[in-house]
């Protein structure tokens, strides 16, 4: 007798579930119903068609060979089912059926199911502000979305856009409209764009978006969309300031598409998630879910989340696969929360905790370190690459990563993603085994070397200090000592030009007279990238200097404004 498999929704966790388990099970009756009219889209990839990266829409729901992903294909190679423009209303849990109904004619139907599977993914959060049904206001989470932003980017109608919200998909859209060549502005009603960054590594990024020409306003909140005949004009802000634009992209957020299965009894969770098992099933044994309508575990804090990223529902959609072919053999434990985007040549990425969210889960013991260099040597065109860890200074445990730069980001942050799933400490990955070649990386790896600097920290062989810190000191005018370790020509191209003095490293021996009578007074050296500043700590602490601490990073980590 043939298995009933029934998913509904077809974006991406749906069809990996059902290419996955037709792969397994050549004889089980397979359907996907989908709620929209495209199918497996590549919803990651919207930003970068409307941007121009690509021009040939059918590449977001084609196949790595090309193949259009429609009804026709499914059914033709896969031999699988698939409903589009078709909506499932209602789960009868004791029937096992699922009511259907065509968004075309509204004609409905009712589906029988062995085992249901339900990946109705998410919804974009749309704040109910004055004027938010004005045209010219949209978000990018559809294809339909996608289309409508490519128009304006193609006609060049629009000169002003807004953004509201700063995260992931808020900044990718920035990039897209501005190669497109509209004037944007980020509004964010946090402190700092990009949330899963701590503050000072988020600045950098927006520092380079600023270079760009993108104007970016946190600790701003929208209080209404203003508009003409029916189109938008403008957005005002809570503060009163109102942004001329002829364009508005919401981007604060999504929430789980979970209110069928809460209708038909399912249990979820606090986010609005569908609750899950390891195995990816829900209180009913015949009903799994998976992707961005669940919550799932993170493997950091052990707290339940919801996390609805293309990566994971994926491999949630493997996993549920297996399980119903083969019975409950296959687990997903969870994720450590992994995340990268690309800022024009910028990019930024973490893995784990922040130390704001390290700090707000109740860790209190918590070390960090910023460790700045290139991501290989200079004379392989070596490009500026910054990384932060976090760890338990009780236990040595790594808590998390963020790196943000010209460099390779994304190496590091999978190398870290890495020692998180696998519960590694500091002491674990001092002298990790990585490939190395000029063309590639540094004889010691950005990320080992930046665990030698918390290790470091950790071992109180080196005392370090945060840009962040440094600047605080300085507004409350404390009486602290700057060392820049740097050579006359660097200091004249780039300086922080907050009363510092400038001693070349290489004269630090026979320049002891510059510095204070006064051995316990702080001082505080670095250098581009605090190299020659640690060189310099480790010469003064032994000459009985007692206060000298290390700028972590250097001035290429310093977010806050320079005289040069």
């Amino acid at each position: 007798m043939k298995k009933k498999i029934v998913i509904v929704g077809g974006s991406a966790a749906g069809p990996k579930v059902a290419s996955k388990a037709r792969r397994l099970d050549q004889n089980a009756e397979i359907t996907i119903i989908q709620k929209g009219r495209y199918l497996s889209m590549a919803s990651c990839g919207y930003p970068y068609y409307v941007g121009g990266v690509f021009d040939e829409r059918n590449q977001l729901i084609s196949t790595p060979t090309g193949v259009t992903r429609d009804p026709d294909f499914f059914t033709k190679v896969k031999d699988i089912k698939a409903l589009v423009s078709t909506e499932v209303t209602k789960i009868n849990r004791d029937k096992k059926t699922v009511l259907t109904k065509s968004v075309d004619t509204g004609e409905e139907q009712q589906i029988s199911y062995d085992t249901l599977i339900l990946t109705t993914g998410a919804s974009p959060i749309i704040p109910n502000l004055p004027g938010k049904d004005l045209d010219g206001i949209t978000t990018l989470q559809s294809m339909e979305d996608a289309d409508y932003l490519k128009k304006i980017a193609v006609e060049k109608k629009v000169k002003k856009a807004v953004i509201v919200g700063g995260g992931l998909i808020g900044i990718e859209t920035c990039e897209a409209l501005q190669l497109a060549g509209i004037q944007v502005t980020i509004v964010e009603m946090l402190d700092q764009i990009l949330p899963f960054l701590d503050w000072e590594m988020a600045k950098l990024v927006e520092n380079h978006m600023v270079a760009h020409g993108v104007s970016v306003k946190t600790g701003s909140g929208v209080a209404e969309f203003q508009g003409k005949d029916g189109k938008l004009t403008g957005v005002k802000l809570a503060n009163g300031e109102v942004l001329p634009s002829d364009l508005a992209v919401v981007s604060i957020g999504v929430r789980p598409n979970s209110k069928i299965a809460m209708d038909a009894g399912l249990d979820a969770g606090r986010s609005g998630g569908i609750t899950v098992n390891r195995f990816m099933q829900t209180n009913d044994p015949d009903i799994y879910a998976a992707g961005d309508c669940v919550e799932i575990t993170n493997l950091v804090t052990h707290n339940k989340q919801h996390f609805p990223m293309g990566d994971a529902a994926n491999l949630q959609g493997r996993v549920v696969a297996q399980n119903v072919v083969f019975g409950n053999n296959e687990e997903f434990e969870g994720v450590v929360g992994t995340g990268i985007c690309k800022v024009f040549e910028y990019t930024a990425g973490s893995t784990g905790l922040s130390e704001k969210m390290a700090r707000a889960e109740g860790y209190r013991n918590i070390i960090t370190a910023i460790h700045a260099a290139p991501d290989k040597p200079g004379f392989m065109g070596g490009k500026p690459l910054i990384i932060k860890l976090i760890a338990d200074k009780t236990t040595g445990r790594m808590l998390g990563m963020q790196s943000v730069g010209l460099g390779d980001v994304s190496k590091r942050v999978a190398m870290a993603a890495v020692a998180l799933q696998g519960h590694l400490a500091i002491s674990d990955l001092v002298n990790l085994d990585l490939p190395y070649a000029p063309p590639f990386s540094p004889a010691i790896d950005n990320f080992i070397a930046a665990v030698h600097v918390i290790e470091n920290k950790w071992r109180g062989m080196m005392t370090g200090i945060s840009c962040v810190e440094v600047k605080e000191k300085l507004d409350r005018k404390e009486d602290i000592f700057l060392l820049d370790m740097r050579g006359p020509d660097e200091y004249e191209e780039m300086r922080l030009g907050v009363g510092e003095t400038l001693i070349p490293l290489g004269k630090l021996r026979t320049s002891l007279d510059k510095l204070p009578a006064d051995k316990n007074k702080e001082i505080i050296v670095y250098c581009k990238i605090s190299l020659r500043g640690y060189e310099a700590a480790c010469h003064l602490s032994p000459l009985g200097y007692t206060n000298v601490k290390v700028m972590e990073g250097g001035i290429i980590a310093w977010p806050f404004k320079r005289e040069k």
